[in-house]
C-alpha cells in the first residue's frame, strides 16, 4: 500500500481551541469538515492524548480557527509541537474571546465557526466531535491553508 496516496486528500489546517474553567487551551487539527447545511454542523476529529481532548470531553464547547495562507511556521510549533498541560498556549497579544467565552486567535486565520458538541463518536485512538455551529465569523479574505499549501510554503525543508 501506497501511503503517500492518503497526503493526496485535500484539508486545510486549523488551531482548534477551548477552555476549562478559567484555562485555555488549543492544538493543531486538520480533520475538521462541514457535515450538514441545515443545521450547520462540523465534525473533526481529536486525538485522545491531547490535553484539547481532554478539555473539549469536559465542556463540549471550543472554536476552529481557520489558518490563513499568510501564518508562519511558528503557529504549528506553538500549537503543535508543545502541551497545554505543559505551557499557557493562548497568552500574548492578538487573542480574542467569542460569544461562547472561548478564545480565537486574532492573526493568522480568515475565519472561526464557535462549537457545541452534540455528538461523540469513538475512533479508539481518536474522538470523533460532531458539533453544532452556535457561531461564526469572516475575518479577513486570505486564503485558507491547506495541508499541501503547508507542505510546500510553510514547512521548513530539512537540511541536505
Amino acid at each position: 500500500m501506497d501511503n503517500k496516496a492518503m497526503y493526496r486528500l485535500s484539508y486545510g489546517l486549523f488551531v482548534l481551541t477551548t477552555k476549562l474553567g478559567d484555562k485555555h487551551n488549543g492544538c493543531i487539527t486538520n480533520t475538521a469538515i462541514q457535515v450538514t447545511t441545515d443545521p450547520n454542523r462540523i465534525a473533526f476529529a481529536v486525538n485522545k492524548a491531547n490535553y484539547t481532548h481532554e478539555m473539549v470531553k469536559k465542556t463540549g464547547m471550543m472554536n476552529v480557527n481557520c489558518l490563513s495562507t499568510d501564518a508562519p511556521f511558528s503557529v504549528f510549533e506553538h500549537f503543535g509541537f508543545q502541551s497545554g498541560r505543559d505551557v499557557d498556549k493562548i497568552i500574548g497579544e492578538g487573542i480574542l474571546r467569542s460569544d461562547n467565552g472561548v478564545a480565537f486567535l486574532g492573526h493568522y486565520i480568515n475565519s472561526f465557526m464557535s462549537l457545541k458538541v452534540e455528538q461523540t463518536v469513538d475512533l479508539d485512538t481518536h474522538s470523533m466531535f460532531i458539533c453544532s455551529v452556535t457561531e461564526a465569523r469572516v475575518i479577513t479574505d486570505v486564503e485558507t491553508m491547506t495541508y499541501t499549501y503547508y507542505q510546500n510554503n510553510v514547512k521548513p525543508k530539512p537540511e541536505t
